[in-house]
């Protein structure tokens, strides 16, 4: 049976990315009032776009306040979010290894 769910999950990490460009650049005073530097929101970019996002979002309603309560719940919730992301590519991809590597569900060659 083939997966076919590489498609969403392309679109779902790609979309992220794509919406934390935006607003990286259409709002950088208030960007850089989040984070201070710019190696947070790279790596986020890079390995966490959700997590990175709503921290964004929770951090620049409050402005110089911290988060506290139900924003940690939002943070948590974005980061299961992330990682599901990123173990769905990584199921959709098994099934284009050789079947000589560990974790490979193609069937072995005749």
């Amino acid at each position: 049976m083939r997966n076919s769910n590489g498609c969403l999950t392309g679109l779902v990490a790609g979309g992220s990315r794509i919406f934390l460009l935006m607003v990286w650049f259409s709002r950088p005073v208030l960007w850089n009032s989040v984070f201070s530097s710019v190696i947070w929101p790279c790596l986020g970019f890079l390995f966490l776009p959700f997590t990175t996002l709503m921290y964004y979002v929770l951090a620049s309603a409050q402005p110089g306040k911290p988060l506290a309560g139900i924003d940690w719940l939002w943070i948590i919730l974005a980061l299961i979010i992330d990682v599901f992301t990123i173990g769905a590519a990584g199921q959709t991809n098994r099934e284009n290894l050789p079947a000589s590597v560990p974790g490979s569900t193609a069937p072995p060659a005749a």
